[in-house]
């Protein structure tokens, strides 16, 4: 799994830190994102793929790459649009 964050799309809602503190944070100064683990392990698949679903400004992508331990089965999620049909 990879994740990574669009600085530019983030609202500061702050919904990924609460669904996945391990992986995002926010800033103390402007409050967007701040990717902590670009490769989280398969523990926190769940919980990074929820938090890119409930990001209303879509900013957070997951994929998954063939061959990534993280990955559990080989499909891109998109851009940020994680449980919504391609």
């Amino acid at each position: 799994m990879l994740v990574s964050v669009d600085q530019d799309r983030c609202c500061s809602s702050g919904q990924c830190v609460l669904t996945a503190p391990t992986v995002f944070d926010q800033s103390d100064e402007d409050g967007y994102v701040q990717l902590l683990q670009a490769r989280p392990g398969p523990a926190l698949a769940a919980e990074v793929r929820l938090a890119a679903a409930l990001c209303p400004g879509r900013a957070i992508t997951v994929s998954e790459a063939v061959g990534d331990p993280g990955a559990d089965t080989g499909a891109d999620t998109g851009s940020g649009s994680v449980g919504e049909p391609a």
